[in-house]
């Protein structure tokens, strides 16, 4: 069925790409013929001249679109087509300013090994920072439409940025592959109900590491509001880790076993990179939140009357516990401030 609907897009891309050249022939040809009128030659010319000019722009977009071809992937360093993919990834690489060998570009495995050492350093980095937004993002804008589509925007963001580190020119193709490689690798992409423990074990392990009831000055009531907060946030961060190391990954990969691989070792580095990112992140979540439920139950029981000279005995006790608590609250807050 996918093989079928694929046929049927590139068969509908087709048709629709002559039907647009027909269209555009011949509003040029047209357009030419008003020149035709006044002199033979100019109708020529405005023909010729729009005829180059397609088909520059047919030749520049087919550069933009297709990346160029690399020799097949070795199985093994000890492949013998090892050493022409490296000499032909270091052409593709751009060179890290920190390389030592920066000047002096060369095809072994070696400066190709180290570069690509460097790259991944900037590339984590990127990760780390697109993960730490989405982090909030999952918290705060959760189940709505605006935070799907700005944690999904972000981890396209972080892609191309990814995509861009590891490539000195840019592709659409290019970039295009490695957005269907990563989206496959995903955990859900094709549902597999034996990989969620995998997936879901380090989301888990990350909330139950932090004792998060002692981040909590409000106290324990505070945690299950928390949990969900900081639930959400974590499955947005270690999806978001996931995608951009498995594009990480896959753009390093200089032999098949590497690729082979690629998933096991990007779930590994997303956990870690998770628990990291969750150490940073939960304090500044929790004091936000207590901050937050603290000052709105102020403002909540400021809404509280005062009992009336001929008010009865319950309105006089709830009057009095709130006030009582207001105090406590503004109490509260007013040391945290100070602290």
């Amino acid at each position: 069925m996918q093989k079928q609907l694929i046929s049927l897009i590139r068969y509908g891309s087709i048709l629709l790409l002559g039907f647009f050249l027909i269209f555009l022939f011949n509003q040029l040809y047209q357009f030419s013929a008003l020149f035709h009128r006044l002199h033979p030659f100019a109708g020529y010319g405005i023909l010729a001249a729009g005829s180059v000019a397609v088909a520059l722009f047919a030749y520049r977009f087919h550069r933009l679109w297709q990346p160029p071809s690399l020799p097949p992937l070795p199985d093994t360093e000890r492949a013998p087509g090892y050493g022409d993919y490296s000499a032909a990834l270091a052409r593709s690489l751009p060179v890290h300013p920190d390389h030592p060998d920066h000047s002096n570009r060369n095809d072994s495995a070696r400066w190709v090994k180290t570069n690509l050492k460097l790259l991944e350093v900037d590339a984590l980095r990127q990760v780390k920072q697109i993960a730490t937004k989405n982090f909030f993002i999952g918290a705060f804008a959760q189940n709505t439409s605006y935070g799907t589509t700005t944690s999904m925007l972000n981890n396209l963001k972080l892609v191309w940025r990814i995509y861009k580190i590891h490539h000195r020119n840019y592709h659409i193709r290019g970039y295009m592959d490695l957005c269907r490689f990563t989206y496959e690798s995903l955990p859900l992409s094709d549902f597999s109900k034996e990989e969620l423990p995998s997936h879901i074990k380090p989301v888990i392990q990350s909330a139950f590491s932090n004792t998060l009831a002692s981040l909590l000055p409000g106290g324990n009531l505070l945690t299950p509001f928390f949990m969900n907060l900081f639930l959400a946030g974590a499955t947005n961060t270690y999806l978001t880790c996931l995608s951009g190391i498995i594009s990480l990954r896959y753009n390093q990969a200089m032999t098949a076993e590497d690729q082979a691989e690629i998933i096991a070792q990007s779930k590994f580095e997303a956990s870690f990179l998770l628990k990291e990112i969750v150490r940073e992140c939960n304090p500044v979540l929790s004091v936000t939140v207590s901050k937050a439920v603290k000052n709105a139950g102020v403002d909540s029981l400021d809404s509280v009357q005062a009992a009336s000279e001929k008010g009865n005995f319950a309105q006089d006790i709830v009057t009095h516990l709130a006030h009582s608590l207001k105090s406590i609250l503004r109490e509260n807050v007013s040391v945290e401030k100070g602290a």
